[in-house]
């Protein structure tokens, strides 16, 4: 791939200078890891206190993923007009303010409320994912680019292991599986009381996560994270682009786009439906809380096995391939699969792990998907990126399927949705990224 000059000017920074630079993007990547990954129990969480069916409780990651389509292409031009830096600690600024938007939703047990909050932490992470993305694509030689992108996804699913086992540890407590097994019975001011005190228990630790964001905002803001030039060209890439007007007129962008779309989709359905699956199979929260974690944990292995093996061993292209195709293998053992066995101390169907593993298959999919996309887009770089991190809006819609599937033919099944998902990714890992005209 021939390099832009924003490739060219990151790669003549001094070893430490990059070095402080990686460190510094793969402190955003664990703050997205931690405020992503909590819904996977503030779906369940919800669904308890607000009274909420399975469609109504995806509505969680509907909320706070939509605005990733409608706030990508803005934060494009949001960062051409103000600089990554400061057009990040922006983005800061905008989730603290949805992080202090739980407090009124707390204390009226509202939920549009909550996912009001939820969207605006969404359209803060849009503008650091838009800025983010193509700082460590950039930080380095294009064949490691998706080593520096595990790296920055151990960060970010490392906190994502962290964020539903802590926010259990602040949120719930011992005597919450007796007081989930009495709601039924209660009357019908003793069970709104009761799921008050509930649902108040965010206050505190989304206060102090707004405290905190403000605070990041200001440290990114100040840091020597050096500015990134994409809006000039080599001599190679200008002349490929000559003529060319529009964003459209890369398709292996658009079909990445698409591509990233159904990838983060199925992603999200791996680690926020599992601990509902676990429900299915007479699980209680408390302790199907773990399952995102062992989700999360095998998609670092992932990231540790394409550290250890790319570029020196197999290509990132070869990788990308190989978890497409395990994931619709996977995907097909999850429905056909059943039986009892026990795992790590738990007592569950087999088909749960096959869940878990989609973790793996998921781990070096988007790390793929960047690096082909954004090739030779030079002055188009900016919005180009922007037009995948709108492709994350696919974590609002597909689980928004499985739900509605899971209300209709059951947890199990609604599983269905991921296997075109796949399908898809296995045609963009082998062919979709080569399409440089349409009809071609």
């Amino acid at each position: 791939m021939k390099a832009t000059l924003a490739a060219v000017e990151v790669s003549s920074l001094s070893k430490r200078d990059t070095l402080i630079s990686i460190l510094i993007i793969g402190l955003l990547f664990f703050i997205f890891g931690f405020v992503t990954w909590v819904n996977a129990i503030l779906i369940p969480y919800f669904k308890i206190a607000c009274e909420l069916t399975n469609f109504q409780s995806y509505l969680v990651t509907f909320a706070f993923y939509i605005s990733y389509f409608v706030m990508s292409v803005p934060s494009s031009y949001l960062l051409k007009a103000t600089g990554f830096k400061k057009g990040m600690m922006i983005g800061f600024w905008i989730m603290a303010v949805g992080a202090f938007i739980f407090v009124p939703a707390a204390l009226t047990r509202t939920y549009e409320i909550f996912l009001l909050g939820l969207f605006m932490i969404g359209v803060g992470l849009a503008v650091l994912q838009t800025a983010a993305n193509p700082y460590i694509t950039v930080l380095g030689p294009q064949e490691r680019a998706a080593q520096r992108i595990s790296i920055m996804g151990i960060c970010n699913k490392g906190a994502g292991i962290l964020a539903p086992i802590l926010f259990a540890a602040v949120v719930l407590r011992a005597t919450d599986t007796d007081l989930f097994a009495q709601l039924p019975t209660m009357s019908a001011m003793e069970r709104s009381a009761a799921l008050d005190e509930l649902v108040r228990r965010v206050i505190v630790p989304y206060s102090l996560m707004g405290v905190v964001l403000i605070g990041l905002g200001l440290l990114v803001r100040f840091s020597p994270l050096p500015e990134i030039d994409t809006e000039q060209e080599t001599a190679d890439v200008a002349a490929a682009n000559s003529g060319k007007t529009s964003i459209f007129q890369f398709p292996h962008l658009i079909l990445g786009a698409v591509a990233i779309f159904l990838h983060v989709g199925s992603q999200v359905i791996a680690i926020d439906t599992v601990i509902g699956y676990a429900n299915s199979m007479g699980i209680s929260l408390l302790e199907a809380k773990t399952f995102p974690a062992y989700t999360l944990m095998t998609t670092i292995c992932g990231y540790i096995l394409g550290i250890s093996l790319i570029p020196k061993i197999i290509s990132q292209v070869t990788a990308f391939r190989f978890c497409t195709l395990l994931g619709a293998v996977l995907t097909l053992l999850i429905i056909f699969t059943s039986g009892p066995v026990t795992i790590l101390g738990h007592q569950a169907d087999r088909s749960i792990w096959f869940v878990v593993l989609l973790g793996l298959a998921n781990s070096l999919v988007w790390a793929g998907i960047w690096p082909l996309a954004l090739d030779g887009l030079g002055r188009f770089t900016k919005l180009g990126a922007a037009i995948l991190i709108m492709g994350l809006c696919g974590n609002a819609i597909m689980p928004l399927f499985y739900g509605y599937f899971a209300d209709l033919y059951g947890v199990k099944l609604a599983y269905w949705v991921l296997f075109p998902c796949y399908l898809y990714l296995v045609y963009y890992a082998f062919w979709g990224h080569r399409v440089r005209r349409w009809g071609v």
